[in-house]
């Protein structure tokens, strides 16, 4: 075994309100390439953030080369010989190849430039990736691959020892990751430590020779990569151990006789989002869909509703196809949409509680048709009352308000609008267990009312429990459908880890 090259040792973050990292140890050894994995929130961010100097640890030691580190700015992890490449490359499209490998280290003299020296330097970065590349050409006219391979040699030009690859998948296709796979092949060999991470299992058996798991903030365990089975890793990262010999159904909730249906999505994707797929939802029935973070479920709850534009297949509302190229339009056609991210795309937090939940039926009614005073006091007490939200009143700031109860308040600002389907994206995220409840009840009661939900949770025992039928994603792709008998935990993390592929 190659040498420990990084040691990160009982490190912590807090956060107000929030310990994002609770002791957690994690070793790179050189030559190597790393995973990191977890489901969201389980803390993989922020310990990159940590060691590339965005945020000081609270508590523990890193270790580079042997030698005790202090990263206080990311300047100072590249000084170290600590590079980051992120999903969104983050260099400047409007720059040469050349400028943008070289950028704030380019070499010169007096004031001035050596614009044959920065040719050649970066000539020399892409040669380390075996790349070809004209270093003259502007960055943004490159494909985003190719980008990704440019941000990849500026961090090799500053002598990086280890290379941190965060979600440097995410927007490649099948032949540009394979490139990328070379290349990071091609470094390992070299003597780099590489951090890989990823949501894409495929991935992490095709490249990967160790992996580190967290959940909630703590280290899970590392592991050799061959020596954790597909379905193993999947319960690691989930909080819940599973073989395959544990295989039982045991739904809460059963299928019942669906109604008419709503929803039909036929071919439906977009590439680089997701492959397309075929959707059915039916009145009175809850919808899930499942899949670990990366798998594609928020992409099809974007698609539609509109907030993404789909480049194939086509929507069919109540039997007539529409088209839903926009969130005003989903709801003219009688759908809503709970967004996974309440704070930034949900509430309005400096607003009221009244301003918050009328939102959405003044935004279906237009500019010229106000709500009056009354009916918003109507629309208010009402929900108040039915959901059970717990605020002193209607004017009060909804940013005063718990969790849940801020959640209660955009359920009941979609249901305001009687819509004839509700797209609720993790619902139950970042409340406590009593407001969970309560959620899960309200979406029971949405089921028996008839309302058409399509339920998206991380919590594969929460999509078991609200669930008659559940349409698993996988790397992008539709992996199948569970119903009835056969709807169980054990069942949907086949699925969802390819266990039998």
């Amino acid at each position: 075994m190659n040498p420990a090259l990084l040691e990160l040792r009982g490190i912590g973050k807090s956060f107000p309100g929030v310990k994002a990292l609770q002791g957690v140890d994690f070793t790179v050894n050189a030559g190597e390439i790393h995973a990191l994995l977890g489901e969201n929130g389980a803390g993989k961010s922020t310990l990159i953030k940590v060691l590339t100097g965005v945020h000081p640890a609270d508590a523990g030691e890193i270790r580079l080369g042997g030698q005790i580190i202090r990263p206080a700015a990311p300047k100072d992890a590249e000084r170290f010989g600590i590079s980051t490449v992120y999903q969104e490359v983050n260099l400047v499209p409007s720059l040469s190849v050349a400028e943008n490998i070289t950028l704030g280290r380019q070499p010169g003299r007096l004031g001035f430039l050596n614009w044959r020296a920065i040719r050649r330097r970066a000539r020399a970065a892409l040669a380390r990736l075996e790349v070809e590349c004209d270093v003259d050409a502007e960055l943004g006219s490159l494909s985003v691959a190719r980008q990704q391979m440019v941000a990849i040699a500026r961090a090799l030009d500053t002598q990086a020892r280890l290379l941190v690859l965060d979600e440097p998948t995410a927007s490649l296709d099948e032949r540009e990751v394979a490139e990328l796979f070379a290349i990071m092949r091609k470094l390992r060999t070299d003597g780099l430590g590489i951090v890989f991470v990823t949501h894409f299992l495929d991935q992490v058996y095709a490249v990967t020779d160790r992996l580190t798991v967290l959940r909630n903030g703590q280290l899970v365990g590392e592991f050799a990569t061959p020596d954790l089975t597909r379905l193993q890793l999947v319960g690691k990262m989930l909080g819940r151990e599973v073989s395959a010999a544990d295989f039982s159904a045991g739904a809460t909730a059963r299928r019942k006789d669906s109604g008419r249906p709503v929803l039909a999505a036929h071919q439906i994707g977009r590439q680089g989002a997701i492959a397309p797929v075929d959707l059915t939802l039916h009145l009175g029935e809850v919808l899930g869909l499942g899949g670990l973070l990366g798998s594609g479920r928020t992409e099809t709850a974007r698609l539609l509703f509109g907030i993404d534009a789909a480049d194939s297949g086509k929507l069919s509302v109540n039997g007539d196809v529409v088209k839903i190229d926009s969130p005003r339009a989903a709801v003219r056609h009688g759908l809503a949409f709970c967004s996974e991210d309440r704070k930034s795309e949900g509430i309005l937090p400096n607003l009221s509680v009244r301003e918050n939940l009328i939102f959405a039926l003044q935004g279906k009614r237009g500019v010229f048709r106000a709500l009056s005073r009354a009916e918003q006091t109507h629309l208010c007490d009402h929900y108040i009352k039915a959901l059970r939200i717990k605020t002193a009143d209607a004017d009060t700031p909804i940013k005063n308000l718990s969790g849940g109860n801020q959640q209660k308040v955009l359920l009941a600002r979609w249901l305001a609008t009687q819509p004839a389907m509700i797209i609720l994206d993790e619902p139950t995220r970042g409340i406590d267990i009593g407001a969970k409840q309560e959620i899960e009840q309200l979406i029971a009661k949405l089921r028996d009312d008839g309302l058409a939900v399509l339920f998206i949770s991380s919590e594969i025992d929460e999509v078991v429990r609200n669930c008659s039928r559940v349409l698993v994603l996988r790397e992008r792709k539709l992996a199948g459908e569970v119903i009835g008998a056969e709807l169980s935990t054990e069942h949907l993390m086949q699925l969802m880890a390819g266990a039998h592929e």
